[in-house]
């Protein structure tokens, strides 16, 4: 990776999750994942656009304890720059997760890697599925280490937007349902959804979403109920199924990895954060 070392200068569990329902997110998630490890897939091995510097950073106490993430931001760019939040799938914060923040580093970003899982991450889906649940146990806890993150990266008065993939993606629109007035946009990798307008209503940002058209574990018929509130609400929502992707396909771990989607939600992402981050 480029890199170079620097100083630094509550909603119901039950709208979470990248499962499609039932009583127990966890075991869904632990159903699409059968089988898989964390390992690194294309979208994690990818070169930063330019040299960036990293540093594990405390942004956040949540009762009493202190959470750190990884921070990352180009290298010799001086003055304010607009944040992205980088909210990690079920695995946790991991190498592959931190690699997805200095990527967006690498495109003029103070990007932040967030840990819902306070410094454990996962090796199997047995141990993913665990820390998931514990999670689901704590959800004002996560969505407090969440706002702590936007007002990290908004100090000076930059524009933040919230990225996230599975678990992660469900989290990010989330964060945006916590914070409607301050986070400026929204990328959802097929995460947990919410069709119910009233909460809908809410969110004034622009929203990106991911989805694959096999994915059982958030039906395609879920994301085009999500589509159809938004679009009935007037929101500025971009929503894109990709024929023949399953769950997963564009995890920056994970064995379920379909390169030529991934790739092209990757730019679409890229597009997306340039023109309502730092265009607009």
């Amino acid at each position: 990776m480029k890199r170079s070392a620097f100083v630094p200068g509550v909603l119901s569990w039950a709208l979470f999750s990248c499962s499609g329902g039932g009583s127990d997110p966890a075991t869904e998630m632990a159903h699409q994942h059968q089988g898989d490890a964390p390992v690194a897939t294309e979208a994690a091995l990818a070169e930063p656009a330019a040299e960036v510097e990293t540093q594990t950073v405390a942004y956040a106490t949540v009762n009493g304890q202190q959470v750190q993430g990884y921070l990352a931001r180009p290298t010799g760019v001086e003055g304010p720059l607009p944040g992205v939040i980088v909210i990690h799938e079920w695995w946790g914060l991991n190498d592959n997760i931190r690699s997805m923040a200095e990527q967006l580093a690498g495109q003029g970003y103070r990007a932040l890697a967030v840990d819902l899982y306070r410094g454990a991450s996962a090796s199997t889906p047995d141990e993913a599925q665990n820390l998931m649940r514990a999670s689901m146990e704590k959800s004002g806890e996560l969505t407090e280490n969440l706002k702590q993150a936007y007002a990290y990266l908004s100090d000076g008065g930059q524009k933040v937007g919230t990225i996230g993939w599975c678990f992660g993606g469900g989290w990010s629109l989330q964060t945006a349902l916590a914070l409607p007035a301050d986070i400026d946009a929204t990328v959802i990798y097929y995460g947990r959804l919410v069709a119910d307008k009233a909460e809908l209503e809410k969110l004034p940002m622009p929203i990106l979403g991911i989805f694959g058209a096999e994915d059982e574990g958030i039906p395609v018929e879920s994301v085009r109920a999500f589509e159809s509130a938004l679009k009935e609400l007037g929101k500025n929502a971009s929503i894109h199924v990709y024929e023949g992707a399953d769950h997963a396909f564009a995890n920056p771990s994970g064995q379920n990895y379909q390169a030529e989607p991934a790739a092209d939600a990757w730019q679409k992402t890229l597009a997306f954060f340039e023109e309502h981050l730092k265009l607009s």
